[in-house]
């Protein structure tokens, strides 16, 4: 159980996480407590005692989820969960609200926890869904696709990546381009998906799906995002070396990224370059799919 702060208890912890840890890089809390903190003050130099109070509980809840991410990122994922749990309870607005119930779902995910991961951004998918927003209750299928794939429910990823791509499609007055995009993510997801099952031919195809759909050139910003696809069928067909080539096409700030790579220097045994990348994939402060697959991952390998 968690002790509640009181508003003086508030300010230390603001101070401390006034910003998510490592600057951000994919907390996803936007404002940190230290900013509530001093609004809330102001409005009650204002007299505005009751728009303090929420801007204080909102502080509140921003230490809370912030100090979550640090706990998932040491490895406490339990300990972070009743900080994550705690700012869903006191959240004073929906909006932070949902901001805790990421936080709960990423912290499952770190723990390649595929069922309770899912389970939280359903929560956030329905909200998404209720408000007609279908672009963002696709993007919460796909995150929870993202993790059970990782986590090796591929039955599940199956089922989310489906339900993602469907919704998104549902947008009122799609455009072509936006089309292109959900189409190109569930080839993507389908080829990684076959591959993972060994099946070879079958991720192919939709390894030239995805090309074609990118030939479009609707989307030129997801083409980085080929070759971790290439490069990710590679692998599971075990043919490390084209693998290697292909992740070294894409995103090298990916922290999901520099993990396949050293698994696949790892299997050229090349052990002193492997380690490189997972040290570079143990500094990511991100809390968001890759690095909650990448983070324990390389601190495994490191150890």
């Amino acid at each position: 159980m968690i002790t509640r702060l009181c508003p003086f208890c508030v300010l230390s912890c603001a101070v401390m996480f006034a910003q998510p840890p490592g600057g951000g890089g994919g907390g996803g809390f936007g404002r940190g407590a230290q900013d509530y903190m001093r609004d809330g003050q102001q409005k009650l130099r204002e007299g505005k005692p009751d728009e303090a109070l929420a801007l204080y509980k909102q502080a509140v809840v921003q230490a809370d989820n912030q100090t979550g991410v640090l706990l998932d990122l040491m490895g406490q994922y339990a300990e972070a969960r009743k900080f994550f749990s705690h700012a869903i309870e006191v959240a004073p607005t929906d909006q932070s609200k949902q901001q805790g119930i990421r936080g709960m779902a990423m912290s499952y995910a770190f723990e390649n926890d595929c069922k309770n991961t899912a389970k939280y951004e359903n929560q956030l998918y329905e909200t998404y869904l209720a408000a007609k927003n279908f672009y963002d209750a696709g993007e919460m299928a796909d995150e929870a696709a993202r993790v059970c794939i990782e986590a090796g429910d591929l039955d599940e990823a199956a089922k989310w990546y489906k339900i993602g791509h469907e919704t998104g499609l549902r947008e009122p007055n799609i455009s072509g381009a936006r089309k292109d995009l959900w189409d190109f993510r569930y080839e993507h997801a389908l080829g990684r998906l076959a591959a993972r099952r060994g099946n070879a031919a079958e991720a192919q195809k939709h390894v030239d799906a995805a090309k074609a759909i990118l030939d479009r050139g609707t989307n030129q910003d997801q083409a980085v995002f080929f070759p971790y696809l290439t490069g990710y069928v590679a692998f599971y067909k075990g043919d490390y070396n084209t693998a290697l080539a292909e992740f070294q096409k894409a995103n090298q700030n990916d922290v999901f990224i520099q993990v396949l790579m050293g698994q696949a220097y790892e299997k050229l045994g090349d052990r002193e370059k492997a380690m490189e990348c997972y040290r570079k994939a143990a500094g990511s402060n991100a809390h968001n799919p890759p690095n909650a697959f990448a983070h324990p991952f390389a601190k495994k390998k490191l150890s």
